[in-house]
């Protein structure tokens, strides 16, 4: 795969993730209010589960073509999760005094993120 086509897949997935995430986050947002950053709890969780399910279904299931891989799981999914806007929410719970909400949010993050890794692990699991 030439240079241009991975640029062009990586864009194309980036796109469809950021503009994933903006909507999801809007969303939660507006059922859950801001009390704590629900939006970018559910796309990490999300954005895990899809990853954990790809990887593991191209390990057990079938080989998922390189572009693809590129597409969703480099492209789609380092969109739509946001490591750095984890950090961040997190940072200004502190600077609020909100130490228990702070300490929360990454407990759910970390814990989430690893539970959605193993459940899309487990789902390849049953359908194989």
């Amino acid at each position: 795969m030439n240079m241009f086509k991975k640029i062009l897949l990586l864009g194309v997935g980036g796109f469809i993730g950021s503009n994933l995430r903006y909507w999801i986050t809007g969303w939660i947002t507006d059922i859950f209010g801001s009390y704590l950053p629900y939006g970018t709890l559910v796309v990490n969780g999300l954005g895990s589960f899809i990853l954990g399910f790809l990887m593991m279904y191209g390990a057990e299931v079938a080989e998922i073509d390189p572009q693809i891989r590129l597409l969703i799981g480099t492209g789609m999914l380092g969109a739509l999760t946001t490591f750095s806007t984890f950090s961040y929410e997190t940072i200004n719970l502190f600077r609020e005094s909100s130490y228990f909400l702070g300490i929360l949010n990454i407990f759910l993050n970390i814990g989430i993120g690893l539970t959605s890794v193993w459940l899309g692990f487990a789902l390849v699991k049953s359908l194989a």
